[in-house]
């Protein structure tokens, strides 16, 4: 009888301290597309290539939203590192797409609709590529990512900007 007791005693115990570890146990502040990496890089897995810094040489990291050309609204990331490299990622959306609910804003999302269901049969991801015209866009020492919507890049900024503030490696990637 003293030994049973002894023994549920025991595995009480064994299952409370179990339980409290689990608390102590640090969250996770994991997003999608978003997991630990190496423990002092950032890295960036898209359908562009892949990009990679080690935090120590991480001097500035920005985000920011430019008209170009009066015809597309650019939102941008920069990853300003140590070195000779810029590293720019950015979402392009039409001028049209901010006046919600106009004609011309749905022509064009119609119109992207059929550039990308052509782009599939002919299997081409052109449309997704990053976009530059020489030599006006042609920026040497800068490394560039399109990435395709606003909540990509809102959660590769969020990565790349906790990785760098506690010093943790993160690992983002997206399609």
């Amino acid at each position: 009888m003293f030994r049973k007791t002894l023994l549920l005693l025991l595995a009480g115990l064994v299952a409370g301290s179990v339980q409290l570890n689990a608390q102590d146990a640090p969250t996770t502040t994991d997003k999608p597309g978003d997991s630990p990496g190496p423990n002092r890089f950032w890295q960036a897995s898209l359908s562009g290539g892949h990009y990679m810094v080690a935090l120590d040489r991480i001097s500035a990291v920005s985000r920011h939203k430019y008209l170009l050309d009066g015809a597309v609204i650019v939102d941008e990331v920069t990853v300003d590192a140590l070195g000779q490299a810029l590293a720019r990622f950015y979402f392009i959306s039409p001028v049209t797409d901010a006046a919600p609910g106009n004609a011309v804003g749905e022509i064009a999302k119609r119109g992207r609709e059929l550039v990308e269901k052509a782009a599939d049969r002919v299997g081409t991801d052109a449309q997704n590529m990053v976009i530059k015209k020489y030599p006006e866009t042609s920026h040497s020492r800068t490394i560039e990512f399109r990435i395709l919507s606003e909540k990509e890049l809102t959660a590769l900024y969020s990565s790349v900007r906790s990785a760098w503030e506690s010093g943790r490696g993160r690992q983002f990637s997206a399609k």
